[in-house]
C-alpha cells in the first residue's frame, strides 16, 4: 500500500508545505539576485520609483526618507511613486526628486539617526 493511500491528509499537508517553502525560497533568491546586482544599488532617483524602492537601493530606512523629505506614508500598504506624489501636489517631479536626494544625502551624512551606532536600548546588564 502506498503512502498516499495510507495517509492522504498528511501527504497533502506535506506537499502544501513544500510548495510554500519553495515559493518563499524562490522569492528570496530572486530578491538576492536582483539587489546584489550593482546596477540596482545607489540608483539615480527617478519618478517611477517608490520610497521603499529607493530605500532598498540606497540601504536606507524608507520611513526616514519620507520624514526628512516630507513625503506621504503609504496608504493601506500601497506606496506612492514620486510621479504620483508630484502630481498630487501639483509640482514638478524634479522638485520631489530633489527633496528625496537631499534626504538621502542627510541620511548618508549620519543624520537624523546614525544607523551604525550601537543601540544601547536593548543591551543586557
Amino acid at each position: 500500500m502506498t503512502l498516499w493511500r495510507r495517509h492522504p491528509l498528511l501527504v497533502t499537508a506535506f506537499l502544501l508545505a513544500l510548495a510554500l517553502t519553495l515559493g518563499f525560497a524562490g522569492r528570496f533568491v530572486a530578491q538576492v539576485v536582483y539587489w546584489s546586482n550593482p546596477a540596482h544599488q545607489n540608483q539615480t532617483v527617478q519618478g517611477w520609483m517608490t520610497v521603499g524602492y529607493i530605500g532598498k537601493s540606497w540601504d536606507l530606512p524608507p520611513r526616514e526618507i519620507d520624514a526628512i523629505a516630507g513625503l506621504p506614508l503609504p496608504v493601506n500598504g500601497k506606496p506612492f511613486t514620486l510621479d504620483q506624489i508630484a502630481r498630487d501636489r501639483g509640482i514638478p517631479v524634479e522638485q520631489v526628486i530633489a527633496q528625496v536626494e537631499q534626504a538621502i544625502a542627510q541620511l548618508r551624512a549620519g543624520g537624523p539617526r546614525d544607523r551604525d551606532a550601537p543601540d544601547h536600548g536593548d543591551a543586557q546588564q
